[in-house]
């Protein structure tokens, strides 16, 4: 989330690329032991940090399903908008995104070969396809958006029908008859859980996975920590000062409520970043429960590395290392020192900017939560205390 002007600071959000173990048909019959059941819906392929790692042991706790959430007139305009094709055109053309789970497909492809997969918001059908040509028995792609049509059409026209079912519906609504050893899927949204499409991957997993099973990505870390950005205040805001000559500064309130009233989906970089990041949430896509997911809240403190005031900005370069990856796992990040993706970072920005010294602490909490209008949408609290002065920032993501 974050400010403005020349001292400008504020927080943003990134999902770091999930570890990969590790981040609809024609109304035919459908081929195969999967079939719809109830009406249709959408596990979607839009999309923070998944990593892509190795299978583990069910729990048998999290074996337990849980009751899935009905579909609403808000989840069918969800779907709706999935049928798209310039949403997939953009999620496809993203090579960070599209390299990184075909690779993740290859580098698990012993656990994929001769198994059978389920590929939760299937979208085109692309990485059906990649699980298919790494030599998967059966791939079940699930979406129900009416993408699913073309995906079919995709599936039949690379000669694939008789390994990939397009089933046509939502995880929650379709019927698979036989247990599957791995669930992929691309379901990372804007800060990660906006769109909450992770809670149809926890129903594919305790509904179809088999003990041990993969899922990939295997979990997902989103990240937060106060940013810089004084052109987006100048550009935004200062821009109404003089206009052609004309004071129109009485436009300023509105300029900034029309601004920053709501979080901004924008791409920033490594410099524009005052502080090591604090981590909100890890998800275990193997443990991770609806439940934990309805809210999160952290509180956070932050040392700043940058000096930020209307007169100057400096930072210690030196002190601005890239974050380690002890695990080796493969990891999709949309972190701003990383190659760019669609997902780019999530920004909260607060409505005037706000002096800082280097070394300055800066603490709070910040709580995400679905709205209860529609579960689809983030509800975001903001608390940040520094130098003597609070404040408290409350945004909808819609």
């Amino acid at each position: 989330m974050f400010s403005d002007s020349g001292c400008s600071n504020g927080y943003y959000h990134h999902q770091e690329g999930g570890a990969f173990p590790e981040h609809n048909s024609p109304r035919s019959p459908h081929r195969g032991r999967g079939r719809r059941r109830g009406r249709r819906g959408r596990s979607h392929d839009p999309s923070d940090a998944p990593a892509f790692g190795a299978s583990r042991v069910a729990d048998a706790e999290r074996r337990e399903e849980q009751k899935p959430p009905p579909c609403t007139d808000f989840d069918m305009a969800y779907f709706h908008s999935y049928a798209h094709l310039g949403i997939h055109e953009e999620m496809i053309k993203d090579r960070v995104r599209t390299d990184t789970y075909r690779a993740a497909i290859m580098r698990h492809q012993s656990s994929i070969a001769g198994k059978v997969v389920v590929d939760v918001g299937c979208g085109t059908g692309i990485l059906s396809i990649f699980c298919a040509q790494a030599g998967a028995k059966r791939v079940y792609a699930v979406d129900a958006s009416d993408i699913a049509v073309q995906a079919n059409e995709v599936v039949k026209a690379n000669n694939l029908s008789d390994t990939v079912i397009v089933l046509h519906g939502r995880v929650e609504d379709v019927e698979i008859d036989e247990e599957v050893d791995v669930i992929i899927s691309e379901w990372m949204g804007y800060m990660l859980l906006y769109e909450s499409m992770l809670g149809s991957v926890i129903t594919a997993r305790d509904r179809w996975l088999k003990p041990g099973g993969l899922i990939l990505p295997s979990n997902a870390t989103l990240y937060m920590a106060p940013v810089t950005h004084s052109d987006r205040y100048s550009d935004s805001i200062d821009f109404w000062r003089n206009v052609y000559g004309i004071d129109m500064s009485a436009m300023l309130p509105l300029a900034k409520q029309c601004a920053f009233e709501e979080p901004c989906i924008e791409t920033i970089s490594g410099e524009n970043v005052l502080t090591w990041p604090h981590v909100v949430k890890h998800v275990d896509c193997y443990t991770v429960t609806l439940g934990e997911l309805e809210s999160v809240t952290t509180r956070y403190k932050f040392k700043s590395m940058m000096r930020e005031s209307s007169n100057n900005q400096s930072a210690d370069v030196s002190q601005r290392k890239k974050r380690a990856n002890p695990s080796e796992a493969l990891v999709l990040s949309t972190a701003p020192e990383d190659p760019p993706t669609h997902w780019q970072q999530t920004m909260v920005f607060f409505y005037d900017p706000i002096d800082l010294e280097q070394d300055q602490l800066i603490d709070g909490s910040l709580t995400l939560t679905q709205s209860r209008e529609n579960r689809r949408f983030m509800n975001i609290h903001l608390e940040y205390t520094s130098g003597g002065r609070s404040f408290v920032k409350e945004s909808v993501m819609r």
